[in-house]
């Protein structure tokens, strides 16, 4: 009865084993391919952010640029206008 016994709980790991080793396996190759995919999702969100930042600068860049040109001309109408009043003629 003992030798039965033995066999019993012999082929009861063997097949516990069996059947729960490639769930562990699994779970392996899921944890890396999730940190694989994260790596991803961070670098592609990094790109994404650059090229905002890159639109942004631009667009700032531009409104600069418009402003100052703006505020050139503006100066020179006033310097012009003062001129008209002070020039003798």
């Amino acid at each position: 009865m003992t030798q039965t016994l033995k066999k019993v709980v012999g082929y009861s790991m063997l097949l516990m084993v069996t059947l729960m080793g490639p769930s562990f396996l699994a779970a392996q190759d899921s944890a890396k391919q999730d940190m694989k995919d994260a790596g991803q999702e961070t670098k592609d969100a990094a790109k994404d952010t650059g090229r905002a930042t890159k639109k942004v600068a631009k667009k700032t860049g531009h409104a600069v640029k418009k402003g100052t040109h703006k505020a050139a001309e503006k100066t020179e109408e006033g310097a012009q206008k003062v001129k008209d009043k002070t020039d003798p003629n």
